[in-house]
């Protein structure tokens, strides 16, 4: 039975989240189930990033969709994999838990309503067509990892057409709501404390025509404002005036605890200036609530942050899965790396190493294969970007060296690695970037073309970024740690507001999966730490 609210609050709860996207909704749901009564806050009507994501869960192990596509994989194959990629960012011991409880995972998602499908894509993508709904999704068969950890298709879409994160996060939400309340509209401001103990949550909250106002620049900063940053800036202005003249001041009662699930920071330009300053040239993944608000109460009420240097930058080169047989250079002429890696490895090694700029050499026979797959291999943003390469961003010569000076990289270093790349294919020897065989291909066929995917403001081929540092948790519970290690008391994280598993290295799925992860586990615990005082 819900408690009758002191007059000190307008609202009370056992347990109050901040934000409803993937993370607040599968904490909601955890902690209603454990028997918590449940507030979420939202400051606009749910979704976030989640919503707009293409609704990829990284699962393995041996899902009920990878047995029915044939695809064998073992607990110990993912976690091996996710070494790699994790790194130490996580203990061993989170990883191995994050691992083993995969195929419970999926079940569990399903449960709540979200729809998978075992149907395989059979080709290398970043993102399959609406015809298939497992995949590839990281590095597992790129050159460096396949031999240390057997690959494994673990990319699980949501089954849905275009990028089918709505319909994720749709099922997450009704299953949510049926047993929490969700305050939207609701802009948290700050964490109440009282005696070091996280209490209660300050927020301001619109109501009648300025909520309306303030749902529709909300919905239209987030699409199409995502792809046209003027709009978006200029609708997250009347956005923050409507809240700063209109919103009404509430005071929220947590008696158990608080989750800070409000996504990351990269719609904050000052945190994205201060902490990763290189990765200001991409369009932020995200909504205008992405601006840090959740990691920055963390902090105010003591606790601590990490990696917030880490951000993912996805130049994704297919599909059309053709230009995986292309080399990616950089202005010296070099090649960059496998071009079979995930497209956020080659995001990355493009902005550290290269000053973000980068070229596709292809020839001709290439361009013509990569036409003919824009069809079966594409959704309708994969072709606009293919044809947007091919046109405004494609210079072309009859030679190698033509073709690099007309772009503007060195003619010598090109020739080099062109030449080095060809005498080793025709050889049937080793690719000397480590690409796997069944990716190279013989670039010989004249006219040549660079084709340029410098990280630079494009609307024709943006760069998405998102950030994976936040708050750092404990890995048992999901509290807020201090910088001595103990808790915040009353307080939890997840999803991109706190450290997580994606947070050293992301591939698709690896955060809506971490957020699912995290989330469940912070509404469990929150659920069911109480006080004297507050319990």
């Amino acid at each position: 039975m819900q408690k009758r609210v002191s007059p000190d609050w307008d609202d009370s709860a056992d347990v109050v989240i901040v934000g409803f996207g993937a993370a607040g909704a599968c904490a909601a749901i955890e902690a209603t189930a454990a028997g918590a009564d449940v507030l979420v806050l939202d400051r606009f009507t749910g979704g976030g990033a989640t919503a707009m994501s293409g609704g990829v869960v990284y699962a393995g192990g041996g899902t009920p969709q990878q047995i029915a596509a044939g695809i064998p994989d073992t607990p110990d194959a993912m976690l091996k994999y996710l070494k790699l990629e994790a790194g130490d960012v996580v203990s061993e011991r989170t990883l191995r838990g994050f691992v083993d409880s995969s195929v419970d995972m999926i079940a569990w998602l399903e449960k709540q309503g979200v729809p998978f499908d075992a149907s395989l894509c059979p080709y290398k993508t970043s993102y399959p067509s609406n015809k298939h709904y497992l995949y590839y999704s990281g590095s597992e068969s790129a050159g460096g990892f396949r031999d240390t950890a057997p690959p494994a298709a673990r990319g699980h879409r949501t089954k849905g057409k275009g990028t089918s994160g709505k319909v994720f996060f749709a099922r997450l939400a009704e299953a949510a709501t049926k047993r929490a309340r969700v305050r939207a509209q609701t802009f948290a401001r700050r964490l109440v404390v009282e005696d070091e103990r996280v209490v209660g949550v300050e927020c301001s909250q619109l109501v009648g025509w300025a909520a309306y106002r303030h749902r529709v620049y909300g919905k239209y900063a987030a699409k199409p404002g995502l792809y046209v940053p003027f709009l978006r800036k200029a609708l997250n202005r009347r956005v923050q005036r409507l809240e700063h003249r209109y919103g009404k001041p509430i005071r929220v009662e947590a008696r158990r605890g608080v989750v800070l699930a409000a996504g990351g920071f990269v719609a904050n330009r000052e945190m994205m200036r201060e902490h990763a300053p290189d990765y200001r040239r991409g369009l932020p993944l995200g909504t205008v609530a992405d601006d840090g608000a959740g990691i920055r109460m963390g902090t105010e009420a003591g606790g601590v942050t990490a990696h917030l240097d880490r951000v993912s930058a996805w130049r994704f080169i297919s599909p059309p899965s053709a230009f995986l047989g292309s080399l990616a250079v950089s202005e010296s002429g070099e090649r960059i790396g496998d071009e079979s890696r995930y497209g956020a490895a080659l995001g990355h090694d493009m902005v550290t190493r290269h000053g973000s700029r980068g070229w596709l050499f292809v020839d001709s026979a290439l361009v013509t294969e990569v036409r003919k797959q824009l069809r079966s291999q594409t959704v309708w943003f994969h072709r606009l970007q293919t044809k947007f390469l091919l046109g405004r961003e494609r210079v072309s010569g009859s030679t190698v060296d033509e073709v690099a000076r007309r772009a503007g990289v060195d003619p010598v270093g090109l020739a080099a690695t062109v030449e080095a790349h060809n005498a080793s294919s025709l050889a049937g020897k080793p690719d000397p970037a480590g690409k796997p065989a069944e990716f190279v291909r013989v670039l010989d066929t004249p006219p040549y073309s660079l084709l340029d995917i410098s990280i630079k403001p494009s609307l024709g081929y943006p760069c998405p970024m998102l950030t994976l540092g936040g708050l750092v948790v404990d890995e048992e519970t999901g509290a807020v740690r201090r910088d001595d290690g103990t808790a915040v008391e009353g307080l939890y994280a997840a999803g991109r507001t706190a450290v997580g598993i994606c947070s050293n290295s992301y591939v698709s799925g690896l955060s809506l999966a971490d957020c699912v992860f995290s989330g469940r586990r912070a509404g469990i615990s929150a659920s069911v730490r109480r006080t004297s005082a507050h319990g």
